[in-house]
């Protein structure tokens, strides 16, 4: 089963060069353990832009869909057995970061 693991921020490229140093080798680890799909690291929310593509003209919205203090900065996509280990991946992940982060399965 994949699991997304949203790493939670407050800023934009924020991580220290130990906690690069960190998040490497942690990526290293999950790639030779044969969990790793895909990881990022995600623009400023100002850089995006919403699309509503329900009516005859799409609507294109500079900015977050939602306002907020705390942002979605990165991700990483496992794929694990269970969500135990999803779990204890994410543990290792937000030591690495040194960010707060949430785990949700994919449907």
């Amino acid at each position: 089963m994949k699991y997304m693991v949203s790493v939670i921020d407050d800023r934009t490229a924020s991580g220290t060069s130990d906690e690069m140093v960190a998040i490497d080798a942690f990526n290293e680890r999950v790639v030779a353990d044969g969990h790793w799909v895909l990881a990022g690291g995600l623009a400023s929310p100002s850089a995006s832009t919403v699309i509503d593509g329900r009516g005859e003209e799409p609507v294109f919205t500079d900015g977050p869909f939602l306002e907020s203090k705390e942002h979605i900065a990165g991700f990483w996509i496992f794929e694990a057995p269970d969500l135990e280990t999803a779990l204890e991946l994410a543990v290792d992940g937000s030591k690495a970061c040194n960010r707060r982060v949430e785990v949700r399965p994919f449907l």
